[in-house]
């Protein structure tokens, strides 16, 4: 095979790697936004964000890693999807800055400022896990084009599908915000993430069976991978496992284990990822740009994925170390800042 055929799967990988790194580093602490709201004063909500402050500034690193190498490595979908999701595109950027701003201000603010800082932090959470959500809905449900364009209007990313799937990401980030503070915290701010853990659990599996049950109905070229032939056969080990995982996982909860919550967790996101990738390849943008159609030459793939072997070994390295710096429990004072 010539490097026209290989460079495009590869970078293919590179980015679904990248977007879930992101998925799984970032989703907790989005989660940890989203469940600010639970906590019973502002000590407590000061404490569940002092479990990601040491950890959380790289994660958006992925988030870039993924924009950038669909940019280099596949214009051409890289417009497709910008301008025809260029809105809940927007609405995801504008809550990261806010989050991010107001995660850092809540810290230094004044004692009557923290829970308007606060506000703003569980707000960009929620907003950029709904938006990532209709991004996703809109990926999932397709976007076909004619003549290279979406055909379809600004405002089509927004439907009953992707609505859906925009709120099972976010009740998604919380379990693994709750699962986390299960594992990170103790005293009262771990029984309140414990007591969440299993509506969240239930929820999360209700969304899944609702959106699976949705999906053999949507005229989407990634359903008729999963749907047609023997395909779902071969592809069967991921629900398959998937199912294992929320069994393992709902048994861990019950059994009040610390780290096995988590850890099962992050498989749940990670094989919903994996059975995303799966059913659209070898499709980039679904239902039919497929990863040769929008790849940029294999000149440029080539030097790109020179930069990328060096760089993303050095942002995994970076990522251990500072987790196993601070691993372990987060005392309620504690403090990073």
């Amino acid at each position: 095979m010539d490097a026209a055929t290989v460079l495009p799967v590869v970078w293919f990988a590179i980015i679904g790697f990248s977007v879930a790194m992101y998925v799984v580093l970032d989703g907790f602490v989005l989660g940890i936004g989203i469940l600010t709201p639970f906590a019973d004063d502002e000590a407590q909500r000061g404490h569940m964000m002092n479990t990601a402050a040491p950890v959380w500034d790289g994660n958006e690193t992925w988030l870039v890693m993924g924009g950038a190498g669909l940019l280099a490595a596949f214009p051409r979908a890289y417009a497709t999807v910008l301008s025809s999701l260029y809105l809940p595109l927007s609405f995801m950027l504008i809550a990261l800055i806010l989050r991010g701003v107001a995660f850092e201000f809540r810290f230094k603010a004044h004692r009557g400022h923290r829970r308007a800082w606060g506000a703003v932090f569980h707000a960009g959470s929620l907003l950029t896990a709904f938006a990532q959500g209709l991004v996703l809905g809109a990926l999932v449900e397709g976007m076909p084009l004619l003549g290279g364009k979406y055909v379809h209007g600004a405002f089509a990313w927004f439907s009953p599908f992707s609505v859906t799937t925009g709120l099972a990401l976010v009740f998604g980030y919380a379990l693994l915000g709750a699962t986390w503070l299960v594992l990170k915290t103790e005293g009262r701010v771990r029984q309140v993430a414990l007591d969440l853990t299993r509506p969240l659990m239930l929820a999360v599996i209700g969304f899944m069976l609702v959106v699976s049950a949705w999906l053999p109905f949507l005229d989407s070229a990634l359903m008729r991978r999963w749907f047609t032939g023997a395909h779902f056969l071969y592809l069967s080990p991921v629900p398959i496992l998937t199912v294992l995982v929320a069994v393992l996982l709902w048994r861990a909860v019950l059994l009040n284990r610390e780290r096995q919550p988590f850890v099962l967790a992050l498989c749940f996101f990670g094989l919903g990822f994996a059975g995303l990738l799966v059913g659209m390849w070898p499709n980039i943008v679904p239902p039919d740009m497929s990863i040769w159609d929008a790849a940029s030459p294999p000149s440029s793939q080539g030097f790109l994925l020179v930069g990328a072997l060096v760089l993303i070994p050095v942002i995994l390295a970076y990522t251990a170390f500072s987790y196993r710096v601070f691993r372990g429990k987060v005392g309620a004072d504690s403090g990073y800042h």
